[in-house]
């Protein structure tokens, strides 16, 4: 049972729920905000993200600011002065210093994740993995095959960018076998686009960790065995959407470029082709490594904790070995040696770009993290304790997913309904009394993230366009499949929940 979370002494209970009340008129004005924002002014995220941050800040009361501080002093966290400094600091020096503490902890990650994704791109290592796969199942094998490849370009890849890269290879296989096409493009969904909510480095699942406060390790062993089975479940669910809506396959604007990436992405024809790309060794060396020495730090680093596992000077070598920076800058050491694949003419100016758009990113998610800040120094914590009372553990997973999911749909983007959803639910995350491990909430924050994609999405727009569907095709094809998603993810979320809660 969920119990008063972060409740200083002598507040009385009408103290307490007055505290709530205002709590929630706060958050209730800046989800609105955000919504109005991203909707109606099409405002950046970045910007939106910010300016409800900074609205969050301004109403906070100081009653509500001193609770939160005397929690952190009472958890050993703060100091008594610098609680009477946070306190009387102004909204945007809090604002602004919850920011960089954000950007400090995921910006060298998103960073290199961007190179190596860009890397894996243009050097045709994700062309290969593809291939590989495809060799391996045949080609009536091939939505497995195209679900199992975007799952793992996934993990370093934003899913617009997997959906960019796979589409292609989608048309071709509905030119060659003339039926099948929505399947084939849910397949792609049914691995992309769980990787992107549930598996870090991708942006939404790595702040929800920082959020939530779980080891991105565990975090990624989470994302890997709950996407991968939902992975299975969505592309079952595809199978029945492909039966009953038939899309056929239309000629798109740019056709003379479309034409030419669809002969890219066609597999291999001869030793020349093959010579012309990286092995398959050398394409999923980039994403296996970091995930390894990221599991294999975390694992080892818990066993040693544990007392499990008793070696001499080991745990200063795990902490090291598992630190989410060197692995992934290993990933992207191992990434930028596939350059020399590259076309000669995008080599010099691959890591540029690279960084330029992981610049985007890292602004959009810090901005979340300080919006998620502000948040919790408003009283959010204590305030949803009050509201759940003697709400069962498990049931705490469905109400994520919910907030989540109802944020997804009103606005479109899977990462700031995940971003924003872990800023109000986290909380949940420190009840020492929370049945499970918190890894569980972020996994089902990560399933509400899918549904429901229609107009709001750029997702949508992206599939839509790049796959020749019409908007109503994609409410009957993208909207199902993305609530398919969402529930089969919350379902096997709930069942490992319950399984392997993770608490003594």
């Amino acid at each position: 049972m969920i119990g008063n979370i972060l409740a200083p002494s002598g507040l009385t209970a009408q103290d307490t729920a007055s505290l709530s009340m205002n709590v929630w008129w706060v958050v209730g004005i800046s989800v609105l905000i955000v919504l109005i924002s991203v909707l109606v002014f099409r405002l950046h995220a970045f910007l939106t993200l910010l300016l409800a941050g900074l609205l969050v800040a301004s109403l906070s009361t100081s009653a509500n600011l001193n609770r939160y501080a005397q929690a952190k002093v009472s958890e050993g966290k703060m100091s008594e002065a610098a609680a009477i400094s946070f306190v009387s600091q102004s909204p945007p020096s809090r604002l602004a210093t919850s920011f960089g503490e954000t950007a400090g902890k995921i910006g060298i990650l998103i960073a290199l994740a961007s190179v190596i994704g860009q890397c894996l791109l243009e050097s045709g290592a994700a062309s290969t993995i593809v291939d590989s796969i495809l060799k391996i199942t045949g080609q009536r094998r091939a939505p497995e095959a195209l679900s199992a490849s975007s799952f793992v370009i996934g993990i370093p890849v934003y899913f617009d960018t997997v959906f960019y890269l796979m589409v292609p290879l989608a048309r071709s296989l509905r030119r060659r076998l003339g039926k099948d096409y929505v399947l084939f493009l849910m397949a792609i969904m049914a691995g992309g686009s769980i990787a992107h909510s549930l598996v870090p480095p991708t942006p939404g699942p790595l702040q929800v960790a920082e959020i939530i406060g779980v080891d991105i390790g565990t975090m990624m062993i989470a994302g890997l065995a709950i996407g991968g089975c939902s992975s299975v479940f969505s592309l079952m669910a595809a199978r029945v959407i492909n039966r009953l809506v038939d899309v056929p396959l239309r000629p798109l604007s740019d056709s003379d470029a479309t034409n030419e990436s669809e002969s890219r992405a066609m597999p291999p024809q001869g030793e020349a082709a093959d010579a012309s790309r990286p092995s398959l060794i050398a394409s999923i060396l980039p994403i296996v490594i970091p995930v390894a020495m990221i599991g294999t730090g975390s694992v080892g680093g818990y066993l040693i904790q544990s007392g499990s596992l008793d070696l001499a000077g080991a745990a200063s070598w795990m902490r090291t070995l598992g630190d989410k920076n060197i692995a992934i800058s290993v990933g992207a050491a191992f990434a930028m040696s596939l350059i020399r694949y590259c076309p000669a003419s995008t080599r010099k100016s691959l890591v540029n770009r690279s960084l330029s758009s992981a610049g985007n990113i890292i602004l959009i998610t810090s901005a979340g993290g300080a919006f998620g800040a502000m948040l919790y120094q408003a009283g959010i914590a204590a305030a949803i304790a009050d509201l759940t009372g003697d709400l069962p553990g498990l049931l705490l997973l469905p109400l994520a997913f919910l907030v989540t999911a109802s944020i997804r749909t009103l606005q479109g983007s899977a990462t700031i309904a995940m971003i924003t959803a872990a800023g109000v639910l986290q909380a949940f995350a420190h009840a020492e009394s929370l049945p499970f491990h918190p890894v569980y909430l972020a996994m089902a924050i990560g399933a509400g993230s899918k549904p429901i994609s229609w107009m709001t999405d750029s997702g949508f727009w992206v599939i839509t366009r790049m796959s020749g569907m019409t908007e109503s095709e994609g409410l009957r094809v993208i909207a199902p499949m993305t609530i398919a998603m969402g529930f089969s993810a919350l379902f096997f979320t709930m069942v490992f929940a319950f399984l392997f809660p993770g608490v003594s």
